[in-house]
Formats: structure tokens, C-alpha cells, sequence
């Protein structure tokens, strides 16, 4: 029975070591950041929150609860948003994260200049716009982009700073291990916040 704990024990240390190098791989350790103001932290839940539809109808943040979140913050004017753009529809038509919802905030202060690049991107996933700087704030987005996981109760796990390769390998297993592996937000890590070298400042 000992050498069973232990081999339990090893297969979690081994488990979180993986989760670990795909973080490190995925983005650089952060630097100072100053926090927004009511930011919710990793490890916290959501508060609910009105999202003003771009090409979609408007919903409240709690409507997408009962499964796993992935909220990319952007502007249209970023970048580094732009470029990973495209990676995040890859992600989301491939079928690798699971059940997990792939959701895009703007925060533009256009919701013209938004729509523009959402046209010429060929966006399919959904986007909403905050204009009040609610959603920026709540979520922490003093550098975009920010891409958040959020479990299916609300809880934040991961928010990672900065452009990704959504659908790298790398990105892919930090993703369907934050999310317990079943994409049922169930068992998922809490995953300090990473910053790349490919972030822009929010403005």
C-alpha cells in the first residue's frame, strides 16, 4: 500500500511539473504589474457582468456558466492582438479545448472601429465591447492582450498576458489541464499570471 501512495504522489508531482514547463513554455514569467481597480485574482469568481454584443446579442457574464471560459481581452488598435487573432479561431473550429467557450472582449472605445476588424478578420466566435471599462478592470487587462480561463463556476484559474499561439501544443495542454483535462472546468490548476514579450499596454 506504500509504494501505491507513493506512486500517487509521484504521478501529481509529475502531473503539476507538466503544467508548469507548458505555462513556462506557453508565456515568460510576468513583471511587476499594477493591478486594476476591483480586479478579480486568480483563484476568485467572477462577478456578473452585462455584455454589450459586436456581433452578437447581448448577454450577462453568468449566462456562460455550466462550462469551462476562455475570454480574450483586445483592441483593435493592439497589435499583438491582432496577430493572435487568428490562432484563437483555430482553436475554437479545431475542437481542441474541449467544451470550453472561447469568448472576445473589445475595448475600443469605437464600437465602429471594432466591428471594422471583426469584419476584416472574419471573426465566427463571439465578441462583446466594454464601453464602461467594467469588464477591463474586472479582469485585470492592464496589458493586452489578456486571455483568461475561467472554470465552469466562474472561478478564474489562468490569465496569461500578451500574444500566444493559441493553438500551439503548448497552448493546448496548458488549456486542457487548467481545465482538468475534461474540459469540464472540474480539478483545474490555479495557474499564476504569465506575461510574453509580445504584450502591448492598455490604453
Amino acid at each position: 500500500m506504500g509504494d501505491g501512495v507513493n506512486d500517487r504522489q509521484e504521478a501529481t508531482s509529475t502531473g503539476r511539473r507538466s503544467l508548469l514547463m507548458a505555462a513556462a513554455a506557453l508565456a515568460l514569467p510576468a513583471a511587476a504589474r499594477a493591478k486594476t481597480p476591483g480586479e478579480v485574482e486568480i483563484g476568485q469568481t467572477l462577478r456578473e457582468a452585462q455584455l454589450d454584443g459586436l456581433n452578437g446579442k447581448p448577454r450577462p457574464l453568468t449566462s456562460f456558466r455550466g462550462k469551462p471560459l476562455i475570454i480574450n481581452v483586445w483592441a483593435s488598435w493592439c497589435g499583438p492582438c491582432r496577430a493572435e487573432m487568428a490562432s484563437l479561431e483555430r482553436l475554437a473550429w479545431s475542437g481542441q479545448a474541449g467544451q470550453a467557450q472561447l469568448i472576445g472582449i473589445s475595448t475600443d472605445d469605437y464600437r465602429d472601429k471594432a466591428l471594422a476588424w471583426l469584419k476584416a478578420s472574419n471573426a465566427t466566435i463571439s465578441h462583446y465591447i466594454d464601453h464602461r471599462l467594467e469588464l477591463e478592470n474586472m479582469l485585470g487587462a492592464s496589458q493586452l492582450p489578456l486571455t483568461i480561463l475561467v472554470d465552469a463556476r466562474g472561478r478564474v484559474l489562468a490569465k496569461v498576458y500578451g500574444a500566444q499561439e493559441w493553438d500551439s501544443p503548448a497552448a493546448v495542454q496548458m488549456i486542457t489541464r487548467s481545465f482538468g483535462g475534461q474540459g469540464d472546468g472540474k480539478g483545474g490548476s490555479k495557474t499564476s499570471s504569465k506575461t510574453s514579450d509580445k504584450g502591448t499596454p492598455a490604453r
